[in-house]
């Protein structure tokens, strides 16, 4: 096997990638047919996920370095008859400091506009940012005899960073508002508008009044634009595959199908699944499956978004959604937590059944940290480490007991009423004839049971049935059911029956050893009151009452 190409790890700049044997993922197609197009746009999308290094391949596009696109679908564009060059004025707003308060947020875009006017010989006199910003407009354009191309990147960064300050948030998005209208306002300046960002969060915020800005977030000619298809993948990494592969001691075909559950699934019209760029790249460089995506951000803020509005991971699953629903009213301090999630890159798009798509994790890798965010918002971090390895060890010993001690121990932190009303309207609207606390406490489980990082099934299909709960871990697999016991109704009984339930429908029979496991859930008290186990093959049943042991 030959010297593989380097992997561009945290590199945002086209001219660096093509310069210095980077690996790149020929993505100029889409870029050329943006511009053959139209002349304004919107695009979202999550961070990392290749937003930046989208800009800088249009800035080097439209500057003429036509040698950096050697080999690349956007060679021919300098090849068309008439052909020129344009002066681009690009603005990286994760550059410009938002969280010290207006003036300091004026000064710092009065920065970054003469930034750009100094690059394009441009005297600029006025310290109003706007202001600065037509001027440069106007002035680059007559100078250099050419329409000018405008690049924003990150253009809601000042508003994110100030996300927990509602008025320092609205100061930002009422500055940042009054800047970018300036660009609208130059139309005859201007031959070419990309603008990127986490979402547009509101047709009446920052772009209100920039009524011609075309949003291709959700245009399916676009979906594959960032991101890696499976088919990217296998043309773009063959030689990294083949030696991850080797190093990890598995299959082609093995890794891939490893990969495709950790880091694939991400989907921006339902239907093309992308590979996350992110942790794609490290994943190669550092052959170990963990979340480099999700801990690369932010998990502590999004840990407390779930925990101030009282989200379940599991309730988002399956949820049907407009084609417009990310498209809020609101501002992103008011906006849906199914849109703000998905904006955010922790939802995804898949096909729906009656609207026009639901919403799922995207892999892995999302929902497993997801769950294990949960997890700690119930328990607390401390409490959370020490139950998941107590749950582990007794996954592995075969012991029921402890398994429901650490079940218990979560189901009696839930904050019950909370979920109650933020969740339980809308969950009875889509689930009529389903139990609300049987989904919650099933829902509980399953979070923290993936927040383990173990693998685990939730009412897989079988032939007569499906078991609330299959997870396997190290060899070890458990299959569970559960019983909610109402008021008046005999724990022991729904025990058995739960018990007698996986024997009966075979929900085991697909596995050669297995620990079966039926629990009863007292509604009143909110935990396991009975439980009875059988490890598959043996015919005793260990019955237990759980409060002898609790």
């Amino acid at each position: 096997m030959g010297k593989l190409p380097k992997l561009p790890i945290g590199i945002q700049t086209f001219e660096k990638i093509r310069n210095e044997d980077y690996l790149y993922v020929d993505k100029t197609k889409y870029l050329v047919n943006l511009i053959d197009s139209g002349t304004v746009y919107f695009f979202s999308r999550p961070r990392r996920f290749g937003k930046s290094l989208t800009v800088s391949t249009f800035e080097a596009l439209f500057s003429g370095e036509r040698e950096l696109f050697e080999g690349l679908c956007a060679e021919e564009f300098f090849d068309r008859a008439g052909y020129k060059s344009h002066p681009v004025v690009r603005f990286d707003m994760s550059e410009v400091t938002a969280n010290m308060g207006s003036d300091a947020l004026r000064s710092s875009l009065l920065d970054r506009v003469r930034e750009n006017a100094a690059r394009l010989d441009v005297d600029i006199e006025t310290t109003l940012p706007g202001d600065a910003l037509t001027s440069l407009l106007n002035r680059a354009s007559d100078r250099h005899g050419s329409a000018i191309v405008v690049l924003v990147d990150e253009y809601d960064k000042p508003i994110l960073d100030n996300l927990h300050n509602p008025e320092e948030a609205e100061a930002a998005r009422e500055e940042l508002r009054n800047f970018y209208v300036r660009i609208k306002a130059a139309d005859k300046h201007v031959r070419f508008v990309f603008i990127t960002g986490i979402g547009k969060f509101s047709k009446m915020g920052v772009f209100s009044a920039m009524n011609n800005l075309k949003d291709i977030s959700m245009n399916d000619k676009y979906a594959a634009m960032l991101g890696y298809t499976e088919e990217e993948l296998l043309t773009y990494f063959g030689g990294h595959i083949e030696e991850t592969a080797a190093t990890l001691g598995k299959t082609k075909d093995g890794l891939i199908t490893e990969m495709r559950d950790y880091y694939d699934g991400f989907s921006f019209d339902g239907k093309t699944m992308l590979y996350n760029p992110f942790s794609t790249l490290n994943f190669f460089d550092e052959p170990t499956f963990r979340n480099y995506w999700f801990e690369s951000g932010t998990p502590s803020f999004i840990a407390r978004y779930m925990k101030d509005r009282s989200l379940t991971v599991e309730q988002f699953r399956g949820m049907e959604v407009s084609r417009d629903f990310a498209s809020s009213p609101g501002e992103i301090e008011t906006t849906t937590a199914a849109g703000f999630l998905y904006q955010s890159g922790y939802l995804s798009l898949r096909p729906g059944i009656v609207d026009d798509y639901s919403l799922d994790y995207p892999n892995r890798e999302v929902h497993s940290a997801m769950s294990a965010l949960l997890t700690m918002n119930i328990l607390g971090s401390d409490t959370a480490g020490a139950s998941v390895t107590g749950l582990k060890a007794a996954l592995i010993d075969n012991d029921a007991s402890i398994a429901v001690r650490e079940f218990n121990r979560l189901l009696a932190s839930i904050p019950y009423d909370d979920y109650n009303a933020s969740v339980r309207e809308h969950f009875e609207m889509r689930n009529p004839r389903v139990n609300f606390g049987e989904w919650l406490y099933r829902s509980t489980l399953l979070s923290y049971l993936h927040g383990a990082g173990l693998r685990v099934e939730a009412e897989t299909h079988g032939h007569r049935g499906r078991p609330d709960i299959v997870v396997e871990f190290r060899g070890r697999v458990w299959v569970m059911e559960l019983k909610v016991v109402k008021k008046g109704e005999d724990a022991e009984k729904q025990a058995d029956a739960a018990l007698l339930q996986i024997i009966e429908r075979g929900y085991a029979e697909r596995f050669s050893d297995a620990v079966l496991l039926g629990m009863a859930i007292d509604d009143e008290r909110r935990s396991i009151v009975e439980y009875r186990a059988r490890v598959k093959g043996q015919g005793q049943t260990h019955k237990q009452s759980v409060n002898s042991t609790t």
